[in-house]
Order: C-alpha cells, then sequence, then structure tokens
C-alpha cells in the first residue's frame, strides 16, 4: 500500500504518522511543524523575554542536542543568545564520550561552550567517587538522587560563570510523565506540587529555569532529529539502571499502550493540581552554608556533600531524616542484658495430646450451640 501524501504540503509522500494526533507528515513538514510548536511555548509561556543570554544544559543526548539545534534555529525570532554548558559529573567510561558530542555541536553550530565538572565544584567529589562511598551503606542505588541534585547546582554554577539570565533544560513530555509518577509513588506532595509548569521563575536570586519541551513527546524528540541528521551520544549512564525513574518509565509505557494520551494527561494533571493548605510545602529561603534557594538549614546538594564528607551518606537522603547536621550522641547508653528466653515446656505424651484435642473438639461443639 503506499505512503499517503502528506497532509501539510499535499505535494510529498508522507514519511510518518505523528504518534499524538495521527497527523500523516512529510520529514520537512514535520520537523516546521515541530519547530512552531516549540516556538509557541516559548511564546505562549513568555519563558525567554527578547535580549536573554540563555544557558542551554547539553550533555551531548537526543534531548539536549534537539534542544539546541531548535532553539538556533528561533534564535533570531525570538532575539535571544545562546551558551552551551555541560557538565562533567565523574562517571567513566561514560562521560567523557558525551563531552566529546557536545564539542562536536559546539563547533559546528557555532555556539560558546563551557564545561564546569563535579571535582572542581563540590571538593573533589566526582560520580565514580560517590558510588564508592556509598556502595557499603545501602544507598548504591541512590546514585541518580546525588547527581540529579549535583548536577541541578553544577548547571546553575556554570551558567552564572558565563553571565547568562536563564537556563533551558532538554527535559520532554515523557521525562516530566515520569517524574509526575515518581512523585505520586513516593507520596512527595511538595516536589508533586513544583512538577507542573514549564519552569521555574528564579526565587530567591536562583536563575530561571524553563523547558521548552516540555510538550513534546520523546517519539517525536527522537524523529525530530532523525529527520535534522543529528548527531548525538545515546549511550545510558552505567549508573541509570538502578534508578528508581526506570520503574515509572516501565509502567509509563504500559499506560501509554493502553491509553495513548496517558504522558500528556499526567502532565497537564501536574499543572493543575492544586494541594491542601496543610500539605503545601514551606515557602523557601536561604541556604545557612552557600545561600542557595532552600526549604531546611541546608539546600539539597550541601547536604548530600556534608553526609558524604562525614562519611555518612545515609543521611544524605531519604524522607524524614535527621538534621545533617546533628552530632551521634557522645556517649551511647549501656546495652541493657538481654532477657533470657523462656524455657520450652516439657514435652506431652501422646495420651495428653488426644485429651487436649478432645478438650478442643468439644468445646468448639459447646460454642457452635451456644452452650
Amino acid at each position: 500500500m503506499p505512503a499517503p501524501t502528506c497532509a501539510s504540503c499535499g505535494s510529498a509522500r508522507a514519511a510518518l504518522r505523528r504518534p499524538r494526533s495521527g497527523q500523516a507528515l512529510c520529514g520537512s513538514c514535520f520537523c516546521a511543524a515541530f519547530e512552531a510548536e516549540v516556538l509557541h511555548t516559548v511564546l505562549a509561556g513568555r519563558l525567554l523575554p527578547p535580549g536573554a543570554v540563555v544557558a542551554v544544559g547539553a550533555s551531548g543526548g537526543k534531548d539536549s542536542t534537539v534542544l539546541a539545534h531548535v532553539l538556533r534555529a528561533l534564535a533570531p525570532r525570538l532575539d535571544i543568545s545562546l551558551h552551551l554548558v555541560a557538565v562533567d559529573e565523574g562517571i567513566s567510561g561514560y562521560r567523557d564520550a558525551a563531552l566529546a558530542a557536545v564539542r562536536r555541536q559546539a563547533a559546528l553550530w557555532e555556539l560558546p561552550l563551557t564545561v564546569v565538572s563535579y571535582a572542581d565544584l563540590f571538593g573533589g567529589w566526582t560520580m565514580d567517587a560517590v558510588a564508592r562511598s556509598t556502595a557499603g551503606s545501602g544507598r548504591s542505588r541512590s546514585c541518580c538522587t546525588f547527581c540529579g541534585v549535583l548536577r541541578r547546582r553544577a548547571l546553575e554554577e556554570g551558567a552564572r560563570l558565563v553571565g547568562a539570565t536563564h537556563i533551558v533544560t532538554g527535559h520532554n513530555a515523557d521525562d516530566m510523565a515520569e517524574t509526575v509518577l515518581m512523585n505520586f509513588l513516593r507520596g512527595d506532595a511538595g516536589r508533586l506540587a513544583r512538577a507542573g509548569g514549564l519552569g521555574s521563575a528564579g526565587e530567591g536570586g536562583a536563575l530561571p529555569r524553563c523547558r521548552p519541551l516540555h510538550l513534546a513527546s520523546q517519539k517525536e524528540v527522537v524523529l525530530y532529529a532523525h529527520f535534522r541528521r543529528l548527531h548525538y551520544f545515546s549511550e545510558e549512564c552505567v549508573y541509570a539502571p538502578e534508578a528508581f525513574r526506570g520503574h515509572a518509565r516501565d509502567l509509563l509505557k504500559l499506560l501509554e499502550a493502553a491509553r495513548p494520551s496517558a504522558v500528556l494527561d499526567l502532565v497537564h494533571s501536574a499543572e493543575r493540581l492544586a494541594l491542601a493548605p496543610a500539605a503545601k510545602p514551606p515557602r523557601p529561603g536561604a541556604c545557612s552554608r552557600c545561600g542557595a534557594l532552600a526549604s531546611r538549614e541546608l539546600c539539597q546538594a550541601c547536604a548530600l556533600l556534608d553526609g558524604l564528607n562525614r562519611g555518612r551518606p545515609l543521611l544524605a537522603i531519604g524522607k524524614g531524616r535527621r538534621g545533617l547536621r546533628e552530632e551521634p550522641p557522645a556517649c551511647a547508653p549501656p546495652a541493657a542484658a538481654p532477657t533470657p528466653a523462656p524455657a520450652p515446656p516439657p514435652p506431652t505424651t501422646c495420651a495428653q495430646q488426644n485429651d487436649l484435642r478432645s478438650r478442643s473438639v468439644t468445646c468448639a461443639y459447646q460454642t457452635s450451640i451456644g452452650m
């Protein structure tokens, strides 16, 4: 059966049907529609004002590659300037290849690039070092928790270094739906309330952040990269298979198979979510150590680093944790003497066992007839 004609231009053969709408489009018309939708997201949400210096979080993966390419095409219409900011987390066998992809993109598109590293920003800590530190604590599966917090801080520092006024990241609709699911499954009302919307306005001196691909599905991001012939780094992080996000991703795939609109339904649900006053998180303040936005005495990044530096990473993550600055008791109370186990009952003879069974049957019969 021949391919249908493109529903947009009416001349070329359609190369795909859009996963969300089912519309048959050729590759050129699809890319133009994708870029127009990103432009609409930016303008309708007033995400990037004219004259903004935009730090693009560049990882070398498909999302950040597509984001940088689209914003580069839209930059003259939006009157913005772009600067790529990449983060070196210190993951051997993975990050070096990803950074090489970012450097090739920056050279090809003639965009300035700045690379900041965990080791320089966080007192020598790299993700490999964090993984070694947490391996024996039962928290080795939480590497993505550490990395997510530290990466957010590193991107903020890199953006300030280049004089950016705004930060953009390549989170797509699937990423946002996974985050909503994770927060539901964890019962984390505070994060659930913050998950909606297209970004953050930049409270407490933090730079404004936005996600222009917030409503673009992962399938269409991949299709755009394919038709624009964009080269990106596609290997998964060595620590990702143990992350909790993988379970949310698997669940989302099952939901999407049964209900194709599940991804956007979850995204829009988070946007419209209203929490009861008692469930709303407290208004954030400033970290007592670094001055960053924080809902506790220490921001998440300082709290995690404090736990790592003290050799107590268990205290650095998890709900209801004890304060990180709280020292353990200087002298633990002496352990109480163990209570001796009661002596086992003497063995019963066969006659005694039969007598016990007979009494039990008699009692049950009397109960059943109301005696």
